[in-house]
């Protein structure tokens, strides 16, 4: 007879002990913590008929975002399909949603689990799996307004409500409704204060409001509760990183970048990303960061340049343009040429953001900026079609920023400037930035033309 698990979500399995395990996966998933896939591979030893379970392993691979795992993600998928027959309408969406991922639709299978959510809102693990997607389409509104639909189906009894907040509080703060996003995080982090992804929702609204000092004190006083056996943890220490940078404590910076963004060498496609995306920042500020890139381009040579996912690509391109490999940085370029030319989700967003944004950083790196800045100027109102998240595309602008200031384009560095001044007004970065392009002639290289 089938079974409801916690979340009141019905299972095709009459199998107690795997929903059981089931439950303390997806518990592990919405904190964060490790390891899901270890836990639901030990359910499905236990029972290999288990549906959810595949389905489970399937969406969370799915969250990798890399090439790498596309071989596990297909047995998982196979293996669901191959129990459709016992499986129910639920079960069998969530197949549909996984296959359209590992085909290319990254679109369409967001839309598949955003679905799911839709007809069963208190299947919490799709509502998660629909949230990620959106994160990594760069679907800002559905970040906030999936959970909008969700949310009335729960109170703040039912195990995993907190969780739900922080994911509405992250959709806020991606909308721009910081007071409302940070008062959602801090009630879910008031509900449970190991809440990685709140506590991250939080600290993204300080940071896109240049709240440096806010934000230090949010997220180093309570270190404690969101770092330890947290596989997001990196992500956390890579805001913190962030507002000491703000700052100008470079030295700080590094120290976070050495013990908590990059504590250990590794190929993951998102933690490279971070690392990269922080280095360069600290590249702009004509920073020495050391061998510290080395380490980071060694490891990109996994995950990007294979044509599966054009934010990846874009950030491998930022440490060979910043180390002087200019030929593997033309090659990555010319992968994105490749897959632009095709099928699926990430043929769009390397077409669309990709590609151009890269070129535009090796003619940062041959200093070329004013072809940098023609470059980015008009793409970076759309770089939310490669995803990430607004803090991370905020590269973007900040490179527009340098570029216009080294290219001595007066008008167009203090326009740029002045709109990231109304954005974060508090931001010690943006007014140095002010300063420098203060000092510019007020004749354009193009007006004097």
């Amino acid at each position: 007879m089938p079974i409801k698990d916690a979340y009141g979500v019905e299972h095709s399995t009459d199998n107690g002990k795997s929903i059981e395990r089931y439950e303390e996966a997806v518990g592990l998933l919405l904190g964060f913590f490790n390891d899901p896939l270890e836990t639901i591979d030990a359910a499905l030893a236990e029972d290999p008929d288990f549906v959810m379970g595949h389905c489970f392993k399937a969406g969370l691979l799915t969250t990798f975002a890399e090439k790498s795992v596309e071989a596990d993600l297909m047995a998982s998928i196979a293996a669901a399909e191959a129990l459709a027959g016992r499986a129910n309408e639920r079960e069998r969406a969530h197949m549909a949603a996984a296959r359209a991922w590992a085909e290319g639709d990254f679109t369409r299978s967001g839309k598949l689990y955003g679905e799911i959510a839709l007809t069963w809102p208190r299947d919490i693990f799709a509502v998660q799996i629909s949230h990620i997607g959106c994160f990594y389409l760069g679907q800002s509104r559905w970040l906030r307004d999936r959970m909008a639909q969700v949310l009335p189906s729960w109170n703040e009894s039912d195990p995993g409500y907190g969780y739900l907040l922080g994911m509405h509080a992250f959709g806020l703060e991606e909308m721009n409704e910081f007071a409302r996003a940070e008062a959602s995080g801090r009630k879910a982090v008031e509900i449970f204060q190991g809440d990685a992804w709140a506590i991250h929702a939080v600290a993204h609204a300080m940071e896109m409001q240049g709240r440096a000092d806010d934000g230090i004190a949010w997220m180093e006083t309570q270190a404690e509760n969101w770092s330890p056996n947290n596989f997001f943890a990196f992500h956390n220490w890579w805001h913190t990183a962030l507002y000491h940078l703000e700052g100008g404590n470079h030295a700080r910076v590094l120290e976070i970048y050495d013990t908590g963004v990059r504590a250990a060498p590794s190929e993951a496609g998102l933690e490279l990303v971070d690392a990269s995306a922080l280095l360069w920042r600290l590249h702009l500020e004509g920073v020495d960061v050391d061998e510290r890139w080395t380490e980071v381009v060694e490891n990109w040579r996994g995950p990007s340049g294979d044509g599966y996912y054009a934010f990846n690509d874009f950030h491998a391109t930022l440490g060979l343009v910043a180390t002087g490999r200019d030929a593997e940085a033309e090659a990555i370029v010319a992968s994105l040429e490749t897959a632009a030319g095709g099928d699926g989700t990430n043929a769009m967003m390397a077409r669309k953001v990709g590609l151009p944004a890269s070129r535009a950083i090796l003619a940062f790196g041959r200093g070329d900026y004013a072809e940098t800045v023609e470059r980015l100027a008009d793409l970076r109102l759309v770089a939310n079609r490669f995803g990430g998240s607004n803090a991370q595309r905020d590269l973007i602008d900040w490179t527009l920023v340098e570029a216009a200031i080294r290219a001595g384009d007066g008008p167009r560095a203090r326009a740029f400037v002045n709109e990231r001044l109304d954005r974060k007004p508090e931001s010690p970065t943006v007014r140095v930035h002010a300063k420098r392009a203060a000092a510019i002639g007020t004749v354009s290289a193009i007006a004097a033309e």
